[in-house]
């Protein structure tokens, strides 16, 4: 006889927990913090339904079980009602400059057969964009997949295992739509976490209804309730959030002078370090990092400093070949991401990061004197170490970049203008101004960048992996 029927008999009741990995960021926020060793205290088998190869894990515990999914391929059918309901969700909140920006770059200028469905979207969620109609086009949705063979596949997986629970890490990705649509139909309890700060103010509709949520902050909250009416607050747990956590661990540290001699970083400059944002909306990274350069040589930096450049974990750096050889005193970190799988509609998904570039990130943090970047989350992750932030925006309509000044009207980064928590600049000029501020009194900020943190991130990093799993626990028994 199974331990599992013997402890059933005695009257003990297993408890699966099945978790949803998206991603590499997925991966990094759930593997490599304290969320497995926690899950494993509080339920008795954990599988992880992975959209990673099942090869990408290195759990050796007994109650750790890995589903690699099979990869849904959205047809025609599928992709119209995705689109209606991701625009009129758009459409009905298009007040938000956040979410009127993501309408306006969807719109088409072509005629192929695929554009002109997209116009007749366009035109119908303009007055069609109701919550109820909205769950409507949900259904019909989820319809076109039911018989899918991959879906198929889910619905036998999940038969199979018979979890008591299911947590989806991420709210968005389209492409897991009909694993939810196989836990919904399963009558599985199931719940998200909210995965970004922006998400929810300038992203589209979720991959679906879920039961209930875990969000960052009382802040998140709000919003979540605001652009999900039907959510019941008493559905919404304030946890913080996984991403920051391993900053706390011990196994990621390393000694200054190490990361020092790492970067090949002279001890006597100040560090200035610029965080590229992905080539999507990065464009004018290659402009703010020659720009800084230049200050440097030029002595327009009143402080002796070097420049150490982060690229992206989503790309390899290739595009900055040419600023490599303009500028060989610049040192550079490509982050240790692998690629663990090609031919995937969302490559930079497969990428999932090494212990060292941890590693490397915290020594950054804890390490540089500055951070510029352009309004990415990487603002709080600075925050976190006490160091002072600096915003870049150099494009706008009329200057013939980028557009990037744009993003000070989303809802999201308003917060952060609002708070003085950051210093934005929106030419070369004000860069380097901002720059010799922050040199020389690193810490003028530092009272609204911590009560920016809080009210971003709303709970202590030490204990989130634990705060997670508890309310996981807690819905898990709400359903007994």
């Amino acid at each position: 006889m199974k331990v599992e029927s013997i402890i059933v008999l005695i009257g003990i009741e297993m408890k699966k927990l099945g978790i949803v990995i998206t991603d590499g960021v997925g991966y990094r926020n759930y593997i490599m913090s304290n969320f497995i060793s926690e899950a494993i205290h509080q339920f008795d088998t954990i599988i992880i339904y992975s959209g990673l190869p099942k090869g990408t894990y290195n759990l050796n515990h007994p109650s750790v079980q890995i589903r690699e999914l099979e990869v849904f391929k959205e047809k025609i059918a599928t992709w119209f009602f995705r689109k209606y309901k991701e625009t009129a969700h758009l459409q009905q909140n298009k007040t938000f400059y956040g979410m009127n920006d993501l309408l306006v770059m969807g719109m088409t200028k072509t005629y192929t057969p695929k554009s002109i469905l997209t116009r007749l979207i366009y035109f119908t969620s303009s007055f069609l964009n109701s919550n109820s109609f909205i769950k409507a086009v949900e259904k019909l949705q989820f319809l076109t997949f039911a018989n899918n063979k991959v879906t198929k596949s889910y619905l036998t997986l999940l038969k199979v295992d018979q979890p008591d629970y299911v947590f989806f890490t991420h709210q968005r990705p389209t492409y897991l739509a009909p694993f939810l649509y196989s836990v919904l139909k399963l009558k599985i309890p199931v719940s998200t976490f909210i995965f970004s700060w922006d998400n929810l103010s300038s992203k589209g509709r979720m991959l679906g209804t879920f039961e209930s949520f875990l969000v960052w902050s009382d802040l998140m909250k709000k919003e979540l309730l605001y652009f999900y009416p039907a959510t019941k607050p008493e559905n919404v747990a304030i946890v913080g959030t996984p991403q920051f956590e391993p900053y706390t661990m011990d196994s990621y540290s390393a000694d200054r002078n190490k990361f020092l001699e790492k970067f090949k970083l002279n001890d006597t400059k100040k560090i200035i370090c610029f965080s590229c944002a992905d080539s999507s909306i990065g464009q004018n990274d290659a402009l703010v990092i020659k720009t800084i350069a230049l200050a440097i040589r030029n002595n327009l930096i009143e402080c002796d400093s070097q420049l150490l450049v982060r690229t992206s974990p989503a790309e390899d750096g290739k595009r900055f070949e040419a600023i490599k050889e303009e500028f060989p005193e610049i040192v550079w970190n490509i982050p240790k991401w692998e690629l663990t799988r090609e031919n995937h509609s969302e490559n930079w998904s497969q990428r999932i990061p090494k212990e060292e570039d941890f590693i490397d990130l915290k020594s950054i943090l804890q390490f540089v004197d500055l951070n510029v970047n352009m309004c990415s989350t990487m603002s709080l992750d600075y925050m976190l170490f006490d160091k002072p932030v600096i915003n870049t925006v150099f494009g706008n309509k009329t200057n013939g970049l980028y557009d990037d000044q744009r993003f000070l009207n989303y809802t999201h980064y308003k917060t952060v203008i609002e708070s003085g928590a950051v210093t934005v600049a929106k030419n070369a000029n004000e860069l380097i101004d901002a720059i010799n501020m922050d040199l020389k009194n690193p810490t003028h900020k530092l009272k609204q960048q911590r009560e920016l943190v809080k009210l971003q991130i709303g709970k202590p990093l030490e204990g989130t992996s634990k705060r997670i799993v508890s309310v996981l626990k807690q819905n898990t028994q709400k359903q007994d």
